[in-house]
């Protein structure tokens, strides 16, 4: 009895005093289109808002290439599969990341660092937050982000010549998610990173194990985008096949509905996340980051 009491004291102690709070998981940010690392109005202030709101988490904003310059050209021209390959080999040697790490991907980031989680499950990725990316990519370009407007002009003419000639495939990234309703065959046949990635030319179950593996798998959706072509695509929607002028949710696709990449078996485990926010392509304030994305990094 008495060994009982003296330990009541310490319980309380325990129950008082519990230790220090788990480490929150390392974060991978991939930037968009005509955007860098480390720019400091845009991935340099994430970086520096997650820091401040969650001291001690280790951030890395991935960089493809040697400079600023060339990671911002690279974000138009260097094939989207050798980027991908050049950041699993990056989180594969960073030691930081070997017990797993959250990802949070801007724009087209968001579906690159979904081929990420499908390609290269080691280091674990453990929920994949997507900020307007386009999962079932593109079928315009309206509105192009700050100084790029002038080689948007040429993409889009590039895009109108011949989206799926090897050439353009190989050399321009936005021709690598681009997907024409009107042209679906064309799409399935020659797009060399998004069809590959969403499972169009047959399935891969290890890219439909290592996407089922996420715990959350995060889309937020700009309900005032101007700059995607459809919107919807941030949530995994699309035209309906053979127009372009409606189009379908997730739910209603026959990626979804044939459950080629286990998004229907993670919908219905809670695993999807919609989240939509007021404002045009990449546009929310830090109240809404800290309410609605934050939450999963802790």
């Amino acid at each position: 009895m008495a060994a009982l009491m003296a330990a009541v004291p310490v319980l309380a102690l325990l129950v008082l005093c519990p230790g220090p709070a788990a480490a929150a998981a390392p974060l991978v940010i991939w930037h968009g289109m005509g955007d860098s690392c480390c720019n400091p109005v845009s991935m340099g202030y994430i970086q520096k808002l997650v820091e401040k709101k969650i001291p001690g988490i280790y951030v890395l904003s991935l960089k493809i290439g040697s400079s600023l310059i060339q990671d911002m050209e690279n974000s138009f021209f260097m094939n989207v599969n050798e980027q991908v390959r050049e950041v699993c080999e990056q989180l594969a040697a960073d030691p930081r990341l070997q017990g797993g790490y959250n990802a949070m991907g801007f724009s087209q980031g968001g579906q690159f660092l979904r081929a990420v989680a499908q390609r290269c499950p080691a280091p674990p990725m453990l929920s994949l937050i997507s900020i307007g990316g386009q999962h079932q990519g593109v079928y315009g370009f309206p509105r192009c982000p700050g100084e790029s407007s002038h080689l948007c002009d040429w993409i889009r003419k590039t895009l109108d010549l011949g989206a799926y000639t090897k050439a353009v495939q190989e050399h321009l990234v936005q021709a690598e998610y681009w997907h024409d309703p009107l042209k679906e065959e064309d799409y399935r046949k020659n797009s060399i990173f998004l069809a590959d990635i969403n499972q169009e030319r047959g399935i891969n179950e290890t890219y439909k194990k290592n996407l089922m593996a996420l715990k959350k798998f995060v889309m937020v959706k700009f309900l005032n985008d101007t700059m995607v072509d459809p919107p919807i695509s941030e949530w995994f929607g699309f035209y309906k096949s053979g127009q372009a002028k409606e189009t379908i949710p997730l739910q209603e696709t026959s990626l979804y509905k044939e459950d080629r990449l286990g998004l229907q078996e993670m919908d219905k485990a809670g695993k999807l996340v919609f989240l939509g926010v007021k404002g045009d392509h990449l546009h929310f304030s830090e109240e809404w980051f800290d309410s609605s994305i934050l939450p999963f990094l802790q």
